[in-house]
This record gives C-alpha cells, structure tokens and sequence, in this order.
C-alpha cells in the first residue's frame, strides 16, 4: 500500500486477515513524522489528520519534467490488527486525499515560481492508503488565494474530505520551500 496503482493477486490478498472483525482498530488524534535535517539531526513533525495535516513523499515519476515528489492531504490514520503471514501485528495505515501537479505550470529558482498543486479530482485514483514509512515529510502548503475555491472537485454532498462543514476546496496550492 504505497499509494501507487498497485494491483494484488487473490493470493497475496489472501495473506493478510483482518482480526477481531475490525473492531479494534485504532483512530489516533495525532500522526508523527521522524525526519533527518540537512545538517543530520532527527526531528519530528506531529499532524492531526484532516486538520491542514500535508505530507510529502518521494515520486516513482521519471523522465523529463517529473516532479520529485508526491503530496497529500492526511484524512485519517489507523492502527489495525492484522496476521500476516502466520504472525500478528499491528498494521498502521494512512487515509489520504492526493493532490497533482498543475499541468503546465512552471516553476523552480529560473523562474522564481514555488511548485503549485491541486486536489485530484473525484476518481478511484483520488483517495488511498498509504505506508507511513514512505512519508519524508511534512509539508508546508499555501492556497492560491488568486486561483479561488471550487466545488467542483468532489460530489456534491458532505464529505470527510472537507473541514468544518466547508463544501468547496481552493483550486490549487503554492508547495513552499
């Protein structure tokens, strides 16, 4: 589950059991981040999910004018228990909201512009789990207040998606550096 378009067979589904029904999953209030600085000390960001609660990691994209990382909102995180493969163990996953770059926007130092993104639209690639191992970061992200709000990115409808009782997103976001 590293929130690539992975495709598992019925067998490697079959390795995993999903324990006590789900009733013991735990919903943490806060998900923390080890992270190493520059300059090589540890660190540590804590997010609460769906509160502004942005992550980085690093992209499988390649090739020419591939951004280097991918990002996503945090909606929730759960510790589940599971046996795997003959042993019991406690599976922590990430809910998230993913976002894209904006096709066509430039940016980087030559052209003085932060990389800009934008939720992906409601689709099966719009929601995932995710590894928390795989997050690098948190991340910094700056609405783009000239780019407005849309509505137009989720049904419409309450969704877990949005806070306090909002029912738009802004179109994109400035990723500060």
């Amino acid at each position: 589950y590293d929130g690539d378009e992975q495709e598992f067979t019925n067998e490697e589904r079959n390795t995993i059991c999903f324990m006590h029904n789900l009733k013991r999953v735990l919903q943490p209030k806060c998900f923390q981040v080890n992270y190493m600085t520059y300059n090589i000390h540890c660190k540590q960001d804590t997010l609460r999910p769906g509160h502004d609660a942005f992550i980085m990691m690093l992209s499988r994209e390649t090739g020419p004018g591939a951004h280097p990382f991918w990002y996503a909102q945090i909606l929730g995180a759960f510790l589940i228990p599971v046996h795997y493969r003959g042993v019991s163990q406690t599976m922590e996953v990430l809910w998230v909201r993913w976002f894209g770059v904006v096709p066509g926007y430039q940016w980087g130092i030559k052209m003085a512009h932060l990389p800009k993104i934008g939720f992906i639209l409601d689709s099966p690639g719009a929601f995932g789990f995710l590894d928390p191992s795989l997050v690098l970061h948190a991340c910094h992200l700056i609405p783009a207040f000239s780019k407005g709000h849309t509505d137009s990115l989720l049904p419409h409808g309450p969704s877990i998606a949005w806070e306090n009782g909002n029912s738009d997103d802004w179109t994109a976001y400035y990723v500060n550096m």
